[in-house]
């Protein structure tokens, strides 16, 4: 758990760094949140580590949407501090790790050859479309569109 910790802690300072550089948010704005966000994340995990049957973003989402509920105290405190991360500052650097992680297993990625891209096509259209068609729904019912 202390290794993930550390790469959760440097996921934050990559973050801090990109939000500052890619959106204009100072550091010490953005340091509040991002330690929030790795504050969850790590509760999450270690949530996980007692109960694994679950998968880790579950509990990390779940605590999340807790902590940002109107009925937790603070909670206007924390979705304030949050929301001045961008979320692709956040994506970035754990899209980075990912590919490296991935250059680890070329051989194995190379196994699965052109059957990857069309999955991989098929899974971001389907992603697109039912994200798309679910705010479609949602901003019909709030009477926006």
């Amino acid at each position: 758990m202390v290794e993930k910790a550390k790469v959760l802690a440097l996921i934050g300072f990559i973050t801090l760094f990109g939000n500052w550089v890619g959106y204009g948010v100072s550091p010490i704005e953005s340091l509040p949140g991002i330690i929030i966000i790795v504050i969850i994340t790590v509760v999450g995990l270690s949530i996980n580590a007692l109960l694994p049957k679950i998968p880790a973003v579950i509990w990390i989402s779940l605590i999340a949407l807790i902590i940002t509920t109107p009925a937790f105290p603070g909670n206007g405190w924390i979705v304030e501090k949050t929301e001045v991360i961008n979320f692709m500052a956040l994506a970035t650097p754990i899209l980075s790790y990912a590919g490296l992680s991935l250059g680890k297993d070329l051989d194995s990625f190379k196994k699965l050859g052109w059957r990857i891209i069309v999955i991989s096509l098929v899974v971001y259209t389907g992603t697109f479309f039912f994200a798309s068609m679910f705010a479609e729904i949602i901003f019909k019912l709030q009477g926006r569109f």
